[in-house]
C-alpha cells in the first residue's frame, strides 16, 4: 500500500487519498442522504482529509452549503477529532457565477461564516481559492496571516498558483499546502515548476480533478493504454490515474471528487495498485 501522506513539514498524516466534495453542493447535486452516505463511505474506508470552499454551492444564497453538510456528517463520527478539514475563501458565486474576491475584508468575512458553517472555532486548513488580479497577493496573505494569529485558522494553504505567487506567500507567512488542478492529462504544475518547488520546500501538493473530472471525462474512457493497464492490474482507470500521481512524488496528496458512493470507494482504493517503473514511464510518454 502507498504510505500516507503528510502536511508540510508538520507530523499530521493523511490517508494518501483525500476527498473533494465540491460535486455534492454544486448544482444537480446529489440529495442530502446520499451526500452522507459519500462522506460516510470515504471516512469507514479510512479517508480523513476532506477538501471543502465557502463557494461549493449553487450560487450565493446558498454559500457555505459544502461546509455545513461536512459539519452534519462530523457529528455522526466518534473519531471526528482525526478527520482534517480544508476551506477555502477568495471567491463569490453570483448567480451561480465564479467571481474573484481576495480582499483583506472579504476573505476574513469569509471565514468567519466558514467557522460558523463548519461548526468549529479554527479551519484546520485555509486556503487561498485564487489570487485575486486587482489585490495585491501579499494583501491577501497578510489577512490569512492575521486569522492564523487570532486562531481561527491552522494552517494556510494556496490554490490555483505558480511558482511567483508561491514565493510572494512564503514572504509573508509559512505555506503548508498548494492545490492546482494535476493529472495525467493536465500536467502544468508539473511543466511549470510548481510540484517540485513544493517538493523542494515541504510544501503538500494537493492535487484536485486527479482523474480529469468533467473536462476529461471522454480522454479517459477512450484512452487504449488506460484501459489496457486497468486490465492488467485489474483496476479502474480512475485508479490508475490515481496511482500515477501518487508514485510521482510523496508530496503529491490526490483528492478525487465524488457524488456516489462507489466512486469515492474505488478511488481510494487506488492505494492498493502498485505500478511499475515501466508503465509509470509509459503512462507519461503516451498520454499528454
Amino acid at each position: 500500500m502507498v504510505r500516507n501522506r503528510t502536511l508540510g513539514n508538520t507530523s499530521i498524516n493523511f490517508f494518501p487519498v483525500g476527498l473533494g466534495a465540491m460535486p455534492l453542493s454544486l448544482e444537480g447535486h446529489p440529495n442530502e442522504a446520499q451526500a452522507l452516505e459519500v462522506l460516510n463511505t470515504f471516512v469507514n474506508g479510512g479517508g480523513n482529509f476532506i477538501d471543502t470552499a465557502n463557494v461549493y454551492c449553487v450560487d450565493d444564497s446558498d454559500v457555505g452549503h459544502n461546509e455545513q453538510l461536512i459539519a452534519k456528517a462530523l457529528k455522526q463520527y466518534k473519531n471526528a477529532n482525526d478527520i482534517f478539514v480544508g476551506s477555502k475563501g477568495g471567491l463569490r458565486r453570483p448567480k451561480g457565477k465564479w467571481t474573484v474576491d481576495a480582499s483583506p475584508a472579504w476573505l476574513r468575512q469569509s471565514c468567519e461564516k466558514s467557522l460558523q458553517d463548519l461548526n468549529s472555532d479554527s479551519i484546520f486548513l485555509y486556503q487561498l481559492h485564487t489570487p485575486d488580479p486587482d489585490i495585491p497577493l501579499t494583501d491577501s496573505i497578510g489577512e490569512l496571516s492575521k486569522l492564523q494569529e487570532e486562531g481561527k485558522v491552522q494552517h494556510i494553504g494556496l490554490s490555483n498558483v505558480n511558482v511567483e505567487h508561491i514565493e510572494s506567500a512564503l514572504s509573508i507567512t509559512q505555506i503548508m499546502s498548494v492545490q492546482n488542478r494535476c493529472n495525467l492529462f493536465e500536467r502544468t504544475s508539473f511543466k511549470n515548476g510548481v510540484i517540485q518547488f513544493c517538493e523542494n520546500n515541504n510544501i503538500t501538493f494537493i492535487a484536485h480533478s486527479p482523474v480529469g473530472g468533467h473536462y476529461q471525462h471522454s480522454q479517459r474512457g477512450d484512452n487504449f493504454l488506460l484501459k489496457k493497464l486497468a486490465k492488467k492490474y485489474a483496476a479502474s482507470t480512475y485508479q490508475i490515474m490515481i496511482a500515477w500521481l501518487l508514485y510521482k512524488s510523496r508530496s503529491i496528496f490526490p483528492i478525487p471528487g465524488a457524488s456516489k458512493t462507489s466512486s469515492i470507494k474505488d478511488s481510494i482504493q487506488a492505494v492498493n495498485v502498485k505500478l511499475s517503473k515501466e508503465d509509470m514511464q509509459s503512462l507519461e510518454a503516451n498520454i499528454n
